[in-house]
């Protein structure tokens, strides 16, 4: 609605993006960027979900889209591509984490391996004196009433989640091959 979760998009694209032989696209479900539908999710290596909450939660539109995917569920098309989440929520006690941890059951379903941050972007991570979204579980921002913007530190974990989610499908690519 406010353009967040694009403005972290954008940041955890350049994170892959910076990696040799990563090839990343951004999509978006019904609104606004070029739209995805449940089909084309099985031709992507791995895929990092972002989206806005609502009430502790994915918002609608994103639960619509996963709600779209039975066909996939079905085949287990998806299953054992790495999968990361990034979100915004409007406050604090929004759903930093309470987003993520609702939206892995969608993966888990899947057979995604869920590939979180932890504690890996380091100090960061540990920041007392802003107002910083995120967890451990994937980049985040709080939108507040849609003014407030991505602050330097949420678009460098941000960065940090798509280049470590990047290595991590390297990895998985390197570990296929070597099969």
């Amino acid at each position: 609605m406010y353009g967040h979760v694009e403005k972290l998009a954008q940041e955890i694209k350049k994170g892959p993006s910076s990696v040799e032989g990563v090839e990343v696209k951004l999509f978006q479900v019904p609104e606004t960027l070029p739209i995805i539908t449940p089909s084309q999710l099985p031709e992507a290596d791995g895929i990092i979900f972002g989206f806005p909450t609502r009430f502790g939660m994915m918002a609608g539109q994103m639960k619509s889209f996963f709600d779209a995917t039975g066909g996939l569920w079905q085949g287990q098309d998806l299953a054992g591509k790495p999968a990361g989440i990034f979100y915004s929520t409007r406050s604090q006690g929004g759903g930093q984490e309470t987003t993520p941890l609702t939206a892995i059951t969608q993966l888990v379903h899947h057979g995604m391996i869920f590939v979180p941050v932890g504690y890996t972007f380091g100090a960061g991570m540990f920041e007392m004196e802003k107002v910083k979204g995120g967890s451990p579980y994937g980049a985040g921002t709080f939108a507040g009433d849609g003014s407030r913007l991505p602050s330097a530190l949420e678009l460098g974990q941000a960065f940090y989640q798509g280049k470590y989610f990047a290595g991590i499908g390297l990895l998985e690519r390197f570990i296929k091959t070597i099969r």
